[in-house]
């Protein structure tokens, strides 16, 4: 990290002669800007500076580039000049290394493509079949009596996704250890964002390590004996997975990916049901039309080949997923030079892409700050947009793998909780949201619940 650091101090007195930026307050830079008005700090930017411009975060030189050329030059990545590894190992790569999003080109190719078997079509039918029961157990525990106040959507919704996955990539369900796993995770994600970026008792990156330590005990501990007795579980598929060579992940391949893939797993489907329960809070008539949707098909349970009548359900879900995207700020490091809007970004050089800023400028999508599902209606002529001005799950080779599998989750979960809940917020409410881990209700979400049905 130290040689990282010294490499950015000297490619950054090269940008600062060559782009527009500016370096802020002494030593923090714009970390704080970065970390709690990420998006009014770069709109504000990219309107002095235009769409690529450096800033000082975390002790380094970063250029940012904004809107959906700059998306699609990153995250399509034609020429392999920007490395997805070394831009987030920055942030993450102590806490989810070796992860499929921290490895690079032909190596990340070979395997995605083991990995890829636990999203296909076939494997999705089965999930959906899998978490249904796991969400009518989590949402009858929600409100035992007509109503709750002040009732917390985020954690509740964290620990639904949490033991969805353990059920459907790990084929069990968590015992007295479920908090405990699911702390360990938050705490691996909040690390990554930590100011002080050393193991200081009491401090984020300190309570990630141990963290790390945590999760890979839990998920080692289980690989013999899936080795020996595999289920249908992508725990099982990774330990058995081989190469044309008959070259198998090792044990240390299989606690990394599954590290991995569990965050991913719930963490992005929890944000994203956590933006679409204030969203329909604000907007009672659209959370009514949903149920209306739900109510037509006349099941408790939706299964795999339901799914696409949830017409309401998807525009809902995208229009959230535009206001509040999993990740606000994509990293990537360059491996060589590169040309971007007529200015030179040398080799070694941080780079940050931001899906939520793109989402949100008014030129790509006017009133943009308005929730707006019709936006996503199939209806709208979308010939005119940019291929990349939406990327809420990123782009390119890095797309994210389980796209798929988070929106069949989630459709699956709004069914059922639009048959048995409703929930309102006050009418002056806004939701703060927590940028310092991937994006969230700082408040938890405090909503009135009330039941519908037992």
């Amino acid at each position: 990290m130290i040689l990282d650091l010294i490499a950015d101090h000297r490619a950054g007195q090269h940008l600062k002669q060559t782009l527009p930026g500016e370096k802020g307050l002494p030593v923090l830079g714009h970390s704080l800007d970065f970390l709690y008005r990420p998006v009014e700090t770069a709109l504000r930017f990219e309107g002095k500076h235009g769409p690529v411009f450096w800033l000082s975060i975390f002790g380094m030189t970063a250029v940012v580039m904004v809107g959906p050329e700059a998306n699609k030059r990153v995250l399509l990545d034609r020429e392999k000049a920007f490395s997805n590894a070394r831009g987030w190992d920055f942030f993450i790569g102590q806490f989810f290394k070796r992860g499929i999003m921290l490895l690079d080109f032909e190596e990340h190719r070979f395997h995605r493509g083991i990995m890829q078997a636990a999203f296909k079509k076939q494997a999705l039918m089965q999930y959906v079949d899998r978490m249904n029961p796991v969400i009518e157990w989590s949402l009858n525990s929600w409100c035992e009596g007509h109503s709750r106040k002040n009732f917390l959507v985020l954690p509740h919704i964290k620990q639904m996704t949490l033991n969805i996955a353990t059920e459907v990539f790990m084929g069990e369900r968590l015992g007295p250890e479920a908090d405990a796993i699911n702390k360990a995770f938050v705490d691996c994600v909040l690390a990554g964002t930590a100011l002080i970026r050393y193991p200081v008792p009491g401090g984020r990156w300190h309570k990630g390590l141990k963290a790390r330590k945590k999760l890979e005990g839990f998920f080692s501990s289980r690989v013999a004996e899936r080795r020996r007795n595999p289920g249908p579980d992508l725990f099982s598929q990774l330990c058995l997975a081989e190469d044309e060579n008959g070259q198998r992940f090792s044990d240390a391949d299989v606690v990394n990916h599954m590290i991995f893939l569990m965050m991913a797993a719930h963490d992005t489907s929890t944000l994203t049901l956590s933006a679409m329960f204030y969203y329909l809070a604000k907007n009672p008539q659209w959370q009514q039309t949903l149920r209306e949707e739900a109510l037509a098909l006349e099941k408790d349970a939706a299964a795999y080949a339901d799914l696409d009548q949830f017409t309401g359900i998807e525009k809902v879900m995208k229009e959230a997923l535009r206001l509040m995207p999993p990740v606000h700020g994509i990293p990537r490091r360059t491996v060589k030079q590169v040309e971007f809007n007529g200015v030179t970004i040398p080799e070694d050089t941080f780079i940050i892409v931001s899906p939520f800023v793109t989402h949100h400028m008014e030129k790509h999508w006017p009133n943009a700050e308005q929730f707006d599902p019709q936006r996503f209606a199939s209806s709208v002529d979308k010939s005119q947009q940019h291929p990349y001005q939406y990327v809420p799950f990123g782009g390119g080779a890095h797309k994210c793998i389980g796209l798929h599998f988070a929106e069949l989750q989630i459709k699956t979960i709004m069914h059922q909780v639009l048959l048995k809940y409703r929930w309102e917020v006050p009418r002056h409410y806004t939701m703060p949201i927590n940028f310092t881990t991937l994006p969230n209700p700082a408040d938890g979400l405090p909503v009135k619940l009330t039941r519908l049905k037992p």
